[in-house]
């Protein structure tokens, strides 16, 4: 649709001069919260405000990440300092709908300031906001709020998920650094082949076809986030290395050699793609001697509790491919370790919210917003 814009100013109440910094020494604690830019700093024993505002950052918002917000709601009784500004909605601004469309503004255009940016209340007045008829903010906001609602109860269901994995695996097999179930010890390097991929040279990158992933990329996948490749060897190329040194497979594991933490991708697929030399250490795991998705939480428990005896370096922790080898690991029965990755499967398949928001009305909603 396309609505008419409005400048900020035209749309609320700017209470800037109500506001008051307390330093942080002489706050005296109380019940009211103490806001400043870019979100509560604690709690005070007096209010200023005491009705539903928006506060948006002045300075030290977080102006040049898209991923958070420089805007926020708050409501009762209040205390704000001179970090952010103030926002009364006027009587045909919905306020919801507002602060969604503020969160993650772009107000770069709108700054001052060399040293430390700055967005002042005369910017602040002239930001263009889309503003359709009050209904239909009542609407859009209605559904940005719900895809809140979901990202928020996911967020907790990721966590729960986590928790009872965590127990699980400890329940089953006890704490792999002190074995207190007494299981046989083996050598990583001995039941798995351990080592890096073939070196690929900066020339040898072309602009699409096979993905090619460096370090930080394998060390977000084995965090289970998406990504979009930027690096692609060819075909021939993948083909090549596929025949002479082998390439990842159904059940491999990779992972970033800097500050092992835990960050270990497993290969799920047969979709094809290779890695950077050095920076990435291959296990290639034998699944009639130990159980892939086993493996992968074994060592997510050791690098937790003991990396920093297992990995080197003054500058920055790095794991080493001969440290990784020599690793020993309590080994318990195939068949128990079976049990772990069927199990760990179920708890993975249920849902992380049964709250659902029809996709095509979401998009539309925050398109809305632009």
């Amino acid at each position: 649709m396309d609505w008419p814009k409005a400048k900020l100013g035209t749309v609320v109440e700017i209470l800037d001069s109500m506001r008051k910094p307390v330093k942080a020494g002489e706050r005296i604690q109380g019940p009211y919260p103490y806001y400043g830019a870019n979100g509560q700093q604690g709690t005070i024993n007096d209010f200023i405000f005491d009705e539903p505002l928006i506060l948006v950052a002045e300075d030290g918002g977080h102006f040049f990440d898209s991923s958070r917000p420089i805007a926020y709601r708050i409501e009762g009784k209040t205390w704000v300092n001179n970090h952010a500004h103030v926002l009364r909605c006027n009587p045909d601004m919905d306020i919801s709908y507002l602060c969604h469309q503020l969160a993650r503004y772009n107000v770069q255009p709108y700054l001052t300031g060399s040293t430390r940016a700055k967005l002042t209340k005369g910017a602040l007045e002239r930001i263009l906001i889309t503003k359709p008829p009050l209904e239909e903010q009542k609407r859009i906001a209605a559904i940005l709020d719900k895809a809140d609602e979901i990202k928020h109860e996911s967020a907790k269901a990721r966590i729960l998920r986590k928790d009872i994995v965590q127990s699980l695996f400890y329940d089953m097999f006890g704490d792999p650094v002190a074995n207190p179930m007494d299981w046989q010890i083996e050598v990583l390097g001995d039941i798995c082949g351990v080592g890096s991929s073939k070196r690929v040279f900066k020339t040898e990158l072309v602009e699409e076809g096979i993905p090619f992933y460096r370090g930080t990329e394998i060390g977000k996948l084995g965090n289970g986030e998406k990504i979009t490749p930027s690096l692609f060897i060819t075909k021939q190329h993948y083909d090549t290395l596929k025949e002479h040194s082998g390439v990842p497979k159904i059940g491999d594991l990779l992972m970033p050699s800097i500050c092992p933490d835990g960050r270990i991708f497993t290969v799920i697929n047969d979709s094809p793609f290779y890695f950077k030399d050095g920076r990435v250490l291959w296990i290639k795991v034998d699944q009639s001697v130990i159980n892939s998705t086993f493996l992968r939480y074994l060592l997510k428990a050791i690098f937790y509790s003991n990396y920093e005896n297992i990995a080197s370096g003054t500058t920055f922790a790095e794991l080493k491919i001969f440290a990784l080898k020599k690793m020993t690991l309590p080994l318990p029965p195939i068949g128990l370790q079976n049990k772990f990755a069927s199990t760990l499967e179920l708890i993975q398949k249920i849902p992380a919210t049964e709250v659902l928001v029809e996709t095509n009305t979401l998009s539309l909603a925050q398109e809305m917003l632009t």
